[in-house]
This record gives structure tokens, sequence and C-alpha cells, in this order.
């Protein structure tokens, strides 16, 4: 099978699949990845609130600074997020509102995340779902072609309608089988995810920054109110346990420390 440009199908596909190792090289993610999640390098300011507390994270793992790449993402949430292999990318409000232990705890589950490779697997899922998601919009789109060139041009004849609304059906079908795929990785990566957040829990603990992590989580929720679903579909849904339970976890850690 071949391509548009004669490139076997297979080549592509191997290409493709060994691209995803560009997303994990420091300058592709400092400028490629980061503008495309719309995080920027910190200001001269936001340096200075954010590195005496990103300085003990570090020092507490024994990691050079210039293994991990800050960046900073302009929103009014309280929120952080690793990304690739080594970008940590971290709210502006966040930098104003969190005071420098609660910052350093964040920073530490974020580290958490990269030291556990989780960032690893979920990059490497994102990259292979985007074909997947493509094939079901062209499916999709030409789905909705073929219902209305039936509608348009072929009303005057049975058979011909009969023939349009069979292949709409068709590709509407197949469409729904690459979404339903799509969809049900989707759920199983944020149970994994979910998973993966109380692992990062479990390695901010042990690194001496729990107390600091629950503090600011319960800035969240008095901030942001309560975050838990309500239905079965949100559960599924969500790629995060809430933050009161994940408090209560580290509360418990805490507590089996001492």
């Amino acid at each position: 099978m071949h391509l548009v440009w004669d490139v076997p199908f297979l080549w592509f596909a191997g290409g493709y699949l060994a691209s995803v190792v560009l997303l994990f090289l420091r300058p592709v993610q400092v400028f490629v990845l980061a503008p495309l999640l719309g995080a920027r390098q910190p200001t001269a300011q936001q340096r200075s609130v954010l590195a005496p507390a990103w300085r003990p994270v570090l020092q507490a793992n024994d990691l050079p600074a210039r293994r991990y790449v800050l960046a900073v993402l302009p929103s009014n949430e309280l929120n952080a997020f690793a990304c690739g292999g080594h970008l940590v990318v971290v709210t502006s409000y966040a930098i104003e509102a969190l005071p420098r232990d609660e910052l350093s705890g964040v920073l530490a589950h974020e580290l958490s995340h990269h030291l556990g490779l989780h960032t690893v697997a979920l990059t490497v899922g994102q990259w292979l779902s985007i074909p997947v998601l493509l094939l079901a919009r062209i499916g999709f789109f030409l789905q909705n072609v073929a219902s209305a060139a039936t509608t348009s041009y072929a009303s005057h004849s049975s058979a011909i309608t009969a023939v349009g609304r069979s292949v709409a059906a068709l590709l509407t079908a197949v469409s729904w089988v690459f979404l339903s795929g799509l969809l049900l990785s989707n759920m199983l990566a944020n149970v994994v995810g979910r998973n993966s957040e109380f692992q990062a829990d479990r390695r901010v603990v042990g690194m001496g920054f729990g107390r600091p992590l629950a503090t600011a989580l319960r800035r969240f929720v008095a901030d942001f109110g309560g975050d838990r679903p309500l239905t079965w579909r949100d559960r599924l849904a969500a790629s995060h346990p809430t933050a009161r339970t994940r408090v209560a976890r580290i509360e418990a850690m805490l507590r089996s420390r001492r």
C-alpha cells in the first residue's frame, strides 16, 4: 500500500511511530511543545518566585537544574502539569497565589510524574491516538458529504437514494468504530492517570513535601469549590482524582510515617 507520494505505508507508519522520540528532545519541548500548549518561558519576576521553590525540590532528589525546563501558562486557574520528558508547566495564577512552600509541593508533584515515567506513557498514548481521531473525523465528514449529496442530487431516484444512504450509514459505522476505540482507550488512560496521581503524591511525601502539597490542594478546594464527579460518566471521564481524596490519602501517609 502506498501513499500519495509513493511512500510505502509501512515506512510511513514506522516513521510516525519513531517520530514520537522527537517529543522528548529538550529543544523540541522548549520551542515547539511548550508554545503548542500555550506556555512560555517565565519572566524575570516569575523566575525569581519559581527558583527558590524549585531549588529544594531538585536538591531533595539530587538533580541538576538543567535537566528539566520550567514554563508558565498564563491562566487564572491554580494548576500545574508535567509533559514530555523534561517540561514542567505551572500557571501564572499558581505562581502569584501560592506561598513558596506550597509551590514547592506542587512542583515536587509534577517532578514525580517525570521520575515515575508517567509523562512518557501519556505522551506516547496521545501521539498514537492522533491518527485514530483523524480517521474518525474524516469518516464523519464523508458521511455528511454522502448524506448531503443524496438529499440534493438523488431525491428523484429511490434506488440512488438507497445507495447513498447505505454509503452514509457504512461511513458512520466505520467512524464510530474508530471513535469508540479512542473513547475506550481514553477511559483506560484516565484510570491509569488517576493511579499515577496517587503514585506521584506518595513520592512527594517521601521527598518531604507532602504537607505543603496537601495545603495547596486545600487551597484549590477553597478557591474553586468541590471537584467531585456527580455521575458515573463524569467519573469515567475524570483524569485526576478529586483534591479532597488526594488530601485524605496524603494525610494518611503522613500519619503512618509519624
